[in-house]
C-alpha cells in the first residue's frame, strides 16, 4: 500500500477522525446510529464527540449462495430489503436461493436485535437528525438500507458518515442521505479492511460495552472478576502454565484444551472464554505441552499423552480454593477442546465420567480419540464445525457413529476450519456457553442471557 494511503490504527481512532469532521452536528437534536458489529466502535467516537445518543440499526448483508463474502443485497429492520441488481443479474440467483438466504439472514438479523437492545425500544428518531456510522462503505447495500430504515422512522435530516470509501461512493448513495461525509475516499479500493491496521472482528460483547457506556448503563460482564491469574500445575510429571479466570459468582469452571499451534494465548480460544466469564463460568486456559515440546509434532498427536495431563489438571483445578469454597459443593466441569484438544477433551471425559458435566469441541478431530474412547464418554458433546470445513465435517460425523452419550453437531455456515470469518466465532462462543450453562444446570436466564 502506497505511503500516501490513509490508513486507520483501527476502529477507535478512525472514529475519533471521522468525529472531527461532524462538529458542526453536535447539538441536542442530533442521534448517532451504528451499524453492528464493525460500526459500533466508530460510532461510539462520534457519539461521544458530538455529545449524542448512540443507538444501533442492525443490518444484514444478503451474501450470495456460493460466494458469500460478495453481498447481491441487505436486509434490515421493519422488513426493509435492498438488492443490487449489478451483483444478482451476473450471478443468476433464482428466487428460491434468494428467499433462502434472506430467510436465514432475516433469522440471525432478528437475533441480534433482541441481543443488543433487550427490551429497551429504539431511540426516537423522530423530527431528528441521525447520523448513520459504519466502519467503511463498499457495495453501499447496508448503509442504504440503515438510511432507509432511519427515514422511516422520522429522521428529519439523514448524514450518512464512514471512515473510508470509494471514489464513487456519493454516486451511488446520495439519493437515500441528505449529508455524505467521508474521511477518505481512496483508488484502488478493493475491501475496507486493507484500510485498517488494526481490522480485527468486533464481538458483541464489544457492541454491548459500546452502546451501555453510551447509555450510562453497566456495563455487561464489567465488573473485576474475582480471580485473574497465572496458575501453574504439575501434571503427568511436568509443569504447566495457565490462565485462571473466576468471575464473581461463579458457577462452573471450564478447561481448554487447545489443539496444534494454539495456546493459552490464542485469540480464538480467549473470546470464548470471555464469553463464558460473561455467563459466570471460570475458565483455566493451559498449554497441553511444554514450550520445548511444542515443535515435536509426534507429541502435538499422542492424544493420551495430552488427555493424561488435560486429567491431571481437571483433577487438580478443583482444589484451587478461588474456584470454589473447600467445604462447599463441588462446582461443574467441563471441558473445551480445539483441534486435537477435542481428542484429550474426550480421553478425559471418559477417564473421569461423571466428574465431567459437558464437553465442546470447535473445529475438533474427535475421531483422533478413537473408537473405543468415544464409546466411553458419557458427558453430553457439542461437536461445532465451519460450514466450510467438509473434510472435518466429515470426520465429526463418523465420531459422533461411536458416542453413545447425549451429543450435538452444530455446523456454523459460511465458516472455515479457524472461524475466521465475520461473526462465526462469535456464533461458536454462545453455543458453547449455552451448552455448558443447560448441563451445568445455569439458570437460562441468568448472566449473558
Amino acid at each position: 500500500m502506497p505511503a500516501t494511503r490513509t490508513r486507520f490504527t483501527d476502529r477507535a481512532d478512525a472514529g475519533h477522525r471521522l468525529a472531527a469532521r461532524l462538529s458542526h452536528l453536535r447539538g441536542p437534536g442530533t442521534v448517532v446510529v451504528a451499524l453492528p458489529r464493525g460500526g459500533v466502535p466508530v460510532a461510539a467516537e462520534v457519539a461521544a464527540a458530538l455529545s449524542a445518543p448512540l443507538d444501533i440499526c442492525v443490518i444484514r448483508k444478503l451474501g450470495l449462495p456460493h460466494q458469500p463474502e460478495l453481498g447481491m443485497g441487505a436486509i434490515g429492520e421493519d422488513g426493509v430489503r435492498v438488492l443490487n441488481d449489478q451483483v444478482l443479474r451476473p450471478a443468476r440467483v433464482t428466487p428460491g436461493q434468494l428467499a433462502a438466504v434472506e430467510a436465514r439472514e432475516r433469522a440471525e438479523l432478528e437475533r441480534r436485535a433482541r441481543r443488543y437492545r433487550g427490551d429497551r425500544p429504539p431511540v426516537d428518531l423522530r423530527g431528528r437528525t441521525v447520523v448513520v456510522v459504519d466502519d467503511g462503505v463498499a457495495t453501499g447495500s447496508t448503509a442504504r438500507a440503515a438510511c432507509l430504515i432511519v427515514r422511516a422512522r422520522g429522521a428529519r435530516r439523514v448524514v450518512l458518515a464512514v471512515p473510508v470509501a470509494p471514489e464513487d461512493w456519493t454516486e451511488r448513495l446520495r439519493d437515500v442521505a441528505d449529508e455524505l461525509v467521508c474521511v477518505a475516499t481512496p483508488s484502488p479500493f478493493f475491501a475496507i479492511g486493507e484500510f485498517y491496521a488494526d481490522f480485527s472482528q468486533t464481538g458483541d460483547a464489544e457492541v454491548l460495552r459500546h452502546l451501555a457506556e453510551a447509555a450510562g448503563r453497566p456495563v455487561p460482564g464489567a465488573g473485576p472478576p474475582a480471580a485473574d491469574r497465572e496458575l501453574t500445575v504439575r501434571a503427568a510429571g511436568v509443569r504447566l502454565t495457565g490462565r485462571l479466570t473466576v468471575p464473581d459468582g461463579v458457577r462452573g469452571t471450564v478447561v481448554f484444551a487447545h489443539g496444534s499451534g494454539s495456546g493459552r494465548h490464542s485469540p480464538r480460544n480467549r473470546r470464548v472464554a470471555e464469553e463464558l466469564n460473561r455467563a459466570g463460568l471460570a475458565t483455566f486456559l493451559f498449554d497441553l505441552l511444554t514450550e520445548d515440546e511444542e515443535p515435536d509434532r509426534r507429541k502435538v498427536f499422542d492424544v493420551a499423552l495430552l488427555g493424561a495431563r488435560l486429567t491431571d489438571v481437571a483433577r487438580a483445578l478443583p482444589s484451587d480454593p478461588s474456584v470454589g469454597p473447600p467445604a462447599g459443593p463441588a462446582l461443574p466441569l467441563g471441558l473445551f477442546g480445539a483441534s486435537t484438544g477435542a481428542a484429550a477433551a474426550l480421553w478425559t471425559a471418559a477417564r473421569l465420567g461423571d466428574g465431567v458435566a459437558a464437553v465442546v469441541s470447535r473445529g475438533g478431530r474427535p475421531d483422533l480419540a478413537g473408537a473405543r474412547v468415544l464409546a466411553a464418554v458419557t458427558a453430553p458433546t457439542l461437536l461445532v464445525v465451519g460450514g466450510r470445513d467438509h473434510e472435518v465435517i466429515d470426520l465429526n460425523r463418523r465420531a459422533r457413529e461411536h458416542l453413545r452419550c447425549e451429543s450435538e453437531l452444530a455446523v456454523v455456515p459460511h465458516a472455515g476450519h479457524l472461524f475466521e470469518e465475520p461473526g462465526t466465532l462469535d456464533r461458536v462462543a454462545e453455543l458453547a456457553r449455552d451448552w455448558f450453562r443447560e448441563h451445568f444446570g445455569a439458570d437460562p436466564g441468568g448472566a449473558a442471557s
